[in-house]
């Protein structure tokens, strides 16, 4: 029986009451707004949690930023660079597709309403359930990189639609992945001779150049090393149909060096030059997307004067750290820079270089909350002197960071405040 008017009414109440409000301010608005409120409340249990803002707003531009340097290639969100279900929820909304690496994301994923066929679960080596949960779901689009995988999928999957990823060169790139995955280009032939013995659907090639790629010219050379498998699977009857050019794109964050503006302006001519328009075109970035729309705020919660020869040095502690949000550091090579925000319960200059000119800064130290010596985010920041209670800030935190929060000495993970700044 359909509902009546005032059940739909209802249960869109109910849906809109499980969402976080989202405000319609500039980031530094917001956390000023955020940090205000903790000052009012600065007698309630954990007032001074780290917290992120984050500004879908800006998401919606990196989305509209790959439209329009490569409209071929069709994005699928790296959903393990940041899971976070607002960010999720609007590139479901837009039409993105997402690449998934388990069964997780996969749920995830097809709760917003996804289409299966707007997944790719590109993981070469699945565990055996979650390929069975990938059949229920009809998520046929799946990778390998080796014969073992290959019978796991006939056995569990036979009507998967395979993709073949093959081997780039990574060095330079601050994550090698290929040092996981992916296939030489020599076992090319004998692989794909398997997936034809074991009657399987090959439909196209993937690769990665590895995350943070340094250099743009490394996906000229995957493209033309996935244009050499193509042949070598045509020429054994296969009719590929599908390209993924897989992730490394660098965010908005980017400004010098290798930017995505370099990297479009020499993808998107290979591409086009060696796939004919038939060919679909995918990729997965992750951090492109997420990078830069995220932003941490964390509390001073103890301060350490050190003599040094010449000069007196200052070891602050902050309430976020290493295990927490900035296990970025170490886990995926990030450089992250401090900033003060408020200093005495007032608003300092919104960047150090500003202050440098104006006040005496000092070479800091900043560390996490935790007991372990590894908890260190910076080793030589020149900041003022900061007291209890002051603030720090972080920009582009969005990557590969709360998503691989732990909860190591019993520290929460930050919460996120929303905003969205799309205009």
């Amino acid at each position: 029986m359909p509902l009546s008017l005032k059940q739909q009414q209802h249960q869109q109440q109910q849906l809109n009451a499980d969402l976080p409000v989202i405000h319609n301010l500039p980031v530094h608005d917001v956390i000023q707004q955020k940090v205000d409120s903790i000052s009012a409340l600065k007698w309630e249990s954990d007032q001074e949690d780290a917290f992120f803002v984050a500004d879908i707003g800006e998401v919606y531009r990196q989305h509209l930023r790959w439209k329009s340097q490569l409209p071929r290639i069709e994005p699928f969100f790296a959903i393990k660079s940041n899971p976070d279900p607002m960010v999720v929820k609007l590139l479901a909304a837009i039409g993105l597709g997402f690449d998934c690496a388990s069964k997780s994301e996969i749920q995830q994923v097809l709760a917003e309403g996804v289409e299966p066929e707007r997944i790719i679960y590109a993981n070469p080596c699945k565990q055996a359930s979650f390929i069975r949960y990938a059949a229920q779901q009809n998520v046929a689009k799946m990778t390998f990189d080796n014969a073992e995988e290959l019978h796991k999928i006939k056995l569990l999957y036979p009507n998967a639609e395979v993709v073949l990823r093959i081997l780039t060169d990574d060095s330079a790139s601050l994550c090698q992945l290929g040092l996981k995955f992916g296939a030489p280009m020599e076992s090319v032939p004998s692989l794909l001779q398997t997936a034809k013995d074991l009657d399987l659907n090959v439909v196209g090639v993937s690769f990665h150049v590895g995350s943070g790629c340094q250099d743009e010219y490394a996906f000229e050379d995957a493209v033309l090393r996935a244009r050499k498998a193509f042949d070598i699977a045509e020429s054994m009857g296969f009719s590929l149909s599908l390209l993924d050019v897989g992730g490394g794109f660098p965010g908005a964050d980017v400004k010098d060096g290798i930017t995505f503006e370099k990297v479009a302006a020499i993808l998107g001519p290979t591409v086009d030059a060696h796939f004919p328009p038939h060919v679909r075109v995918i990729a997965e970035p992750g951090r492109y997307f997420v990078a830069s729309a995220f932003t941490i705020c964390t509390h001073v919660i103890g301060r350490r004067t050190v003599k040094a020869e010449n000069e007196t040095q200052y070891m602050y502690y902050v309430n976020d750290g290493m295990y927490g949000s900035f296990n970025c550091i170490l886990f995926d090579h990030q450089e992250v820079y401090p900033r003060v925000w408020s200093r005495g319960g007032k608003k300092y200059a919104a960047t150090l270089k500003a202050t440098e000119e104006e006040e005496e800064t000092f070479t800091s130290s900043i560390w996490g909350p935790t007991c372990d010596s590894i908890d260190c985010l910076a080793t030589e920041a020149k900041l003022p002197v900061l007291e209890d209670g002051d603030w720090i800030y972080w920009e582009n935190m969005g990557a590969y960071t709360n998503c691989a929060a732990s909860k190591f000495n019993g520290f929460k993970r930050s919460d996120i405040t929303y905003t969205n700044t799309f205009e």
